[in-house]
């Protein structure tokens, strides 16, 4: 991956939507160089998938979760990312071991996923974050 690519993923970043002649013009390249490289990333795995980000009113929040020492930490993972409200997980160092990115209808959502995810016999404890307020790089 070169400098051209990352200057292209930050702009999908912002926008994944973003018209490959438009990201062509930006960087200063053709659109088939782009569209070349899009492709190629995808099929090296370095973009997974392209997504959006809304602005529901729904409640979203951080819930950390620690498992057993014992646990196969990426097949909880990859469970946890089939539940209907959460949007990201994400395995992390530090004290958790999970992070589940929730988009909830409202407090309740959030609490049954809590609910759900203690029920979980891996999980030893979770630790959740309401998040107020988000902006894009």
């Amino acid at each position: 991956m070169d400098d051209l690519d990352r200057q292209i993923l930050d702009i999908l970043r912002r926008d994944a939507r973003t018209p490959y002649t438009e990201i062509a013009d930006e960087v200063g390249t053709s659109e088939g160089t782009v569209r070349n490289r899009v492709e190629r990333m995808m099929d090296d795995e370095i973009i997974e998938r392209f997504t959006i980000s809304t602005r529901t009113g729904n409640v979203k929040a951080m819930v950390e979760i620690s498992v057993a020492v014992d646990v196969d930490t990426k097949a909880i993972s990859e469970r946890m990312a089939t539940w209907e409200e959460v949007d990201f997980v994400w395995m992390v160092s530090g004290e958790q071991d999970i992070v589940l990115v929730v988009d909830a209808a409202d407090t309740r959502g959030v609490n049954d996923l809590i609910t759900q995810a203690r029920d979980q016999e891996e999980v030893v404890s979770t630790k959740t974050r309401l998040i107020l307020d988000e902006e894009l790089g």
